[in-house]
């Protein structure tokens, strides 16, 4: 959220205060506290995810859109204003623009804490498990405020001191824009992330990486006598430019994790072949998952359940970064895997999920050998390789 509370003191140019930009990070704050309390509320009511509600491609979508509009007027293509009849009426109403302003800040708070943010984190997880469990609709606003506004404190220190911070005015100004508007176009491709394969992300980055490479002048030629700093900005847009064209070479060659773009070549090279990915099995309902661990505990096997949504960033890292581990893969070899893919979050996703008082992924759940769920070894979050298969040699120890 702080590169989107950046972009919004950053374009307020040379209209800006410290005074103002702790309004603007206030509004913004207070409007994301709003939409957690809403959603404890119905977490206490419904025990429902608001968050997985918005997770549609078509949402995240329309919210890139925004991101792209707001960063293309970070770069000068157009200014973003209310048509000046309506400005003047609003005026006149409020004898300032600044109104309208925190309205749409405000909105840029309630998207953010809805679509940016939906993983579920461990404390998160904890505090609506109880409050889903209590029913208390008071309990779930009031809690899920105090977190919220917790959240915020940062938030609201890196507002004010971006706005001491901030160049008033002139050509440094342009710059910064410049570069929170990157940061914009950034943003837009990490949610797109959720709904688009990896290697159209790889392309998306290196795309961006070759733009600002271009832009900070790595083609441009360094005249005799040129100043320090322009030979410095070349030195970083070279690098960007390079970046970006092993983006583009590692999508070419079918990669699909834009952090290791020359990750199949260097596999290739060493003889080994590529890291596989764990196989699990896709379960959708409960019955599904009895008749599975039926199935395990007839085998004289133990039962590993991921719960895993597209839209879910920690899902995707862990199958990323540790499910591929050879020595994890080692241990998950003496379990039985299954996945519930909740990322529609239909009638039997929440069904499954109420059944373990699930709030939304990443979350792994282990059985014995007689389907009994090892509540405390359950899993919420990310978790490193070493942690995890660690954690996989205590719960096969336990049985």
């Amino acid at each position: 959220m702080i590169p989107i509370l950046s972009g919004i003191i950053a374009g307020q140019g040379d209209q800006l205060t410290s005074l103002k930009a702790f309004w603007l990070s206030l509004v913004y704050v207070l409007a994301m506290a709003v939409t957690y309390t809403v959603a404890g509320v119905l977490a206490g009511l419904f025990g429902q995810n608001l968050q997985a509600v918005f997770q549609n491609p078509w949402i995240i979508s329309a919210f890139v859109l925004i991101f792209i509009l707001l960063a293309l007027s970070m770069f000068g293509f157009y200014e973003l204003q209310l048509p000046g009849r309506l400005q003047t009426r609003l005026a006149e109403a409020s004898n300032q623009q600044q109104g309208g302003q925190l309205w749409g800040v405000a909105v840029m708070g309630f998207l953010s804490a809805l679509i940016v943010g939906p993983c579920v984190a461990p404390p998160l997880m904890a505090a609506l498990i109880v409050i889903g469990s209590s029913g208390d609709a008071v309990l779930g606003g009031a809690a899920l405020f105090a977190l919220s506004m917790g959240m915020g404190v940062p938030l609201l220190v890196f507002g004010v001191s971006a706005g001491k911070l901030v160049p008033r005015a002139g050509a440094w100004m342009n710059a910064v824009k410049a570069v929170f508007g990157v940061g914009l176009l950034a943003i837009a491709i990490w949610m797109l992330e959720r709904v688009v394969s990896g290697t159209v992300i790889m392309l998306l980055w290196g795309a961006l990486a070759v733009g600002c490479g271009i832009y900070l002048g790595a083609m441009d030629r360094i005249e005799s006598g040129a100043p320090g700093w322009k030979r410095l900005w070349k030195s970083l847009g070279v690098v960007l430019l390079v970046l970006g064209i092993l983006e583009f070479i590692g999508a070419a060659a079918g990669g699909d994790y834009w952090l290791r773009p020359l990750g199949g070549f260097k596999a290739g090279a060493a003889g080994a072949p590529m890291a596989e990915h764990v196989t699990f099995r896709r379960i959708k309902s409960v019955a599904d998952l009895e008749q599975s661990l039926s199935q395990a505990g007839a085998a004289g096997t133990q039962t590993m359940m991921d719960f895993y949504a597209d839209w879910c960033v920690e899902c995707k890292r862990m199958e990323r970064n540790t499910f591929p581990d050879p020595g994890v893969q080692e241990l998950l070899d003496r379990f039985q895997l299954l996945q519930a893919d909740v990322t529609s979050n239909d009638d039997l996703d929440r069904e499954l999920m109420r059944r373990f008082d699930i709030i939304g992924p990443p979350a792994i759940l282990f059985f014995d050998r007689q389907g009994r769920e090892m509540k405390p070894y359950r899993l919420v979050g990310y978790f490193t390789p070493e942690d995890f298969a660690g954690h996989l040699e205590r719960v096969l120890q336990a049985q």
